[in-house]
């Protein structure tokens, strides 16, 4: 994935926040990662011109295709490094906010074999 770690926080917050909302505003995206609006708005511009998402007359956000399947890859990690964080006896707090940094530097290959061993 060619994405920085910024952009993929972004996608993540974007497709969570989807999942409970119809209606994704930037202004959701902002209080939900603690950023300025002007930061939001920047990061949208961006995720847009590359086709991650497109933005609605009304503002509303919403993921294209390639957004989507980028998020949900990117949720998967976090999700699946989680439990494997967990199950070898981290806290839950804990593995969630190391699940999150690691979700954007561990390689395919690592991803997989986390996964296979949790299936074990």
């Amino acid at each position: 994935m060619n994405l920085h770690e910024s952009a993929e926080m972004y996608l993540e917050t974007i497709y969570i926040l989807s999942l409970k909302s119809n209606s994704v505003r930037s202004i959701d995206v902002a209080e939900t990662m603690g950023y300025s609006k002007p930061s939001v708005s920047r990061a949208v511009g961006l995720l847009k011109e590359d086709g991650y998402l497109t933005v609605a007359q009304s503002g509303c956000l919403k993921l294209t295709e390639k957004g989507i399947k980028t998020a949900k890859g990117i949720f998967e990690r976090h999700n699946v490094l989680t439990e494997f964080l967990i199950k070898i006896g981290v806290n839950e707090e804990t593995a969630q906010t190391d699940a999150c940094k690691i979700e954007h530097i561990i390689s395919e290959e690592t991803i997989n074999a986390v996964k296979k061993f949790l299936k074990q």
